[in-house]
């Protein structure tokens, strides 16, 4: 990563922002009037929130092309769809458990705070895990796959 462009640097800060408010919108980390929150937001989500984010930004950064590498990238592959997974875990596992509409469906209320809320923090560690994972993949298939500059 030390010899990224600046390109990728404000990809990866951009899409990390992003993530931030792609995910604490709506699950009502940060209040809006269109999103509530029935339980309070936890000790442990922001910062599973920002470490989410700047995995998240580091690993889209790693799909943007340096500029004169003519490098192109295949369809998605494991890694990023390791790392999506690790989004969507994030989504659920910050998120307010009696205002999931598919926990509750599954659950009910009551299952919902006694059986989902207290798995959150297991989801939060396995969708860091994919998203930490997925990027190590990713920056090592970089160091192992240099493409020369077109010349």
């Amino acid at each position: 990563m030390s010899d990224w462009s600046r390109r990728r640097w404000l990809s990866a800060v951009l899409s990390a922002a992003l993530t931030v408010l792609v995910v604490a919108i709506p699950t009502a980390m940060i209040p809006t009037p269109i999103f509530g929150r029935a339980v309070a937001v936890t000790w442990w989500s922001w910062p599973v929130l920002l470490v989410t984010a700047a995995l998240s930004g580091l690993l889209f950064a790693t799909y943007v092309r340096e500029p004169g590498t003519g490098a192109e990238e295949a369809d998605l592959d494991r890694p990023s769809k390791l790392g999506a997974a690790g989004g969507v875990l994030t989504f659920f596992a910050v998120g307010c458990p009696v205002c999931n509409k598919i926990v509750l469906l599954a659950l009910g209320a009551s299952g919902a705070l006694q059986w989902f809320a207290p798995i959150q923090p297991v989801l939060a560690v396995v969708a860091v895990a994919l998203l930490a994972y997925s990027l190590k993949v990713r920056l090592a298939g970089e160091r192992a796959c240099p493409v020369p500059a077109a010349g």
